[in-house]
């Protein structure tokens, strides 16, 4: 009955309006993170469907743990310059065609990942090209200005908030993702979350730079734990949750940690997750295993047919893709990888299944949440959970002036230049 009276309340006006007669739960992030609120010391997987396999492995999994989850693509990866056949424009209709197909009664938000503005063009473009987002089924959003200085970051945030729903989930970023280098601080932090708080924007998520990186997790440094402890212990009056990049390659001990001694309710997943689909050999933690080439393992029997494997071995070597970059093989790959044979497809969405499940459950501590996402739109009458914050800072000590001059007293290493990948 909960299930019921969720479909009918806690599907934002988006969804409702895209998929009338739909059965499938997609709900704002906001649902997602007070589930793991409400449980406690739990996060949940934001999976990057960078395939339609991906997809329906992950909502498999989620099912079976029953387990409120994320499916989300970055703006690099589904965006208008997309190297992915899933998108931003097309992701929703296909998580809401398979929850329906598979009879999948979990909450599930549509989350728009790294959304990068890193310039005033930028910021001009998604002040049109957001809202589409929106109009496609979005649910959730990570506004990425992160690349910009500490000022320019907190004014691009304000600025185009008002191109994202106030049901929305809403995600923000302090620090690119640069491994060890350009570590997050706390002065930057709380920065970023003060300002926005004075002018009455609250975040249901932060993103730092605390150690990791994105792709092929190459050492065994991975995510720091204390430092990301102590920079939510600093952000505590403004109740935001930890939203953890970079997840594939750590290990589950380090997982675990993060769930249970930080703030962090959203966990991106991605290399891992397209890694395991395609049959590349990887250690318990989902890091590709290479040869002693610097070459991926393909095992046999596992993942994409051999035939296949070696024609997308054969395209990447012509174009010179190596390593983590295998991932631009998902557009010119993806209707082949579905013209395979069913069995071969099965597998594809089973090794995602199964290593997906092992993470909700065993790692993530996320089992049980989806009745907890259910619990909180049902009692609430509605799509939307409102703010966990409240506005305690001045605005009046937050003009772009006195923000600007504040800002440019923060001590911090933004780490080296370059193209860090989102």
């Amino acid at each position: 009955m909960s299930f019921e009276k969720a479909l009918e309340v806690g599907r934002p006006p988006n969804i409702v309006k895209l998929f009338p007669n739909s059965k499938a739960l997609l709900v704002s992030g906001k649902a997602v993170d007070r589930a793991m609120i409400a449980k406690g010391k739990a996060m949940t997987i934001a999976a990057n469907g960078r395939s339609s396999f991906v997809i329906k492995g992950t909502l498999q999994a989620a099912q079976k743990a029953n387990a409120a989850v994320i499916i989300e693509i970055a703006k690099s990866e589904g965006g208008a310059a997309a190297y992915c056949d899933v998108s931003l424009w097309n992701m929703a209709r296909q998580v809401d065609a398979y929850c329906n197909e598979l009879g999948i009664t979990v909450p599930v938000a549509i989350h728009a990942d790294h959304y990068g503005i890193k310039s005033d063009d930028d910021l001009e473009k998604a002040k049109v090209e957001i809202p589409s987002l929106f109009d496609a089924g979005i649910t959730s959003i990570a506004i990425d200005a992160s690349h910009r200085p500490d000022d320019e970051n907190l004014l691009s945030n304000m600025e185009i908030n008002s191109c994202v729903p106030q049901w929305a989930g809403y995600e923000t970023e302090v620090g690119e993702i640069k491994g060890t280098q350009g570590l997050s601080t706390s002065e930057e932090a709380l920065f970023l979350i003060q300002g926005l708080n004075a002018h009455g924007l609250h975040p249901d998520w932060i993103a730092l730079n605390n150690g990791t990186t994105h792709g092929i997790e190459a050492s065994d440094t991975g995510i720091n734990v204390e430092l990301t402890n102590e920079i939510h212990e600093a952000l505590a009056p403004y109740k935001l949750s930890g939203a953890q990049h970079g997840t594939s390659g750590n290990n589950s001990d380090r997982l675990t940690r993060i769930a249970e001694e930080t703030q962090t309710t959203k966990a991106n997943v991605a290399t891992a997750l397209q890694m395991v689909s395609w049959g590349v050999k990887v250690n318990e933690f989902g890091n590709a295993i290479l040869d002693d080439n610097g070459e991926f393992i393909k095992e046999e029997g596992k993942g994409v047919s051999e035939e296949l494997w070696a024609e997308m071995v054969e395209y990447a070597q012509s174009k010179g893709i190596k390593g983590g970059d295998y991932k631009k093989l998902n557009l010119p790959f993806e209707n082949k990888l579905l013209g395979q044979t069913a069995e071969v497809r099965e597998r594809m969405c089973k090794a995602v299944e199964d290593f997906v499940y092992d993470l909700l459950v065993n790692v993530f501590n996320a089992k049980d949440t989806a009745p907890l996402a259910i619990e909180a739109l049902v009692k609430a009458n509605s799509y939307d959970l409102g703010s966990k914050a409240e506005s305690i800072e001045d605005a009046a000590e937050w003009t772009e002036e006195k923000l600007r001059a504040r800002a440019s007293t923060i001590e911090s290493d933004k780490g080296p230049e370059g193209d860090w990948d989102d």
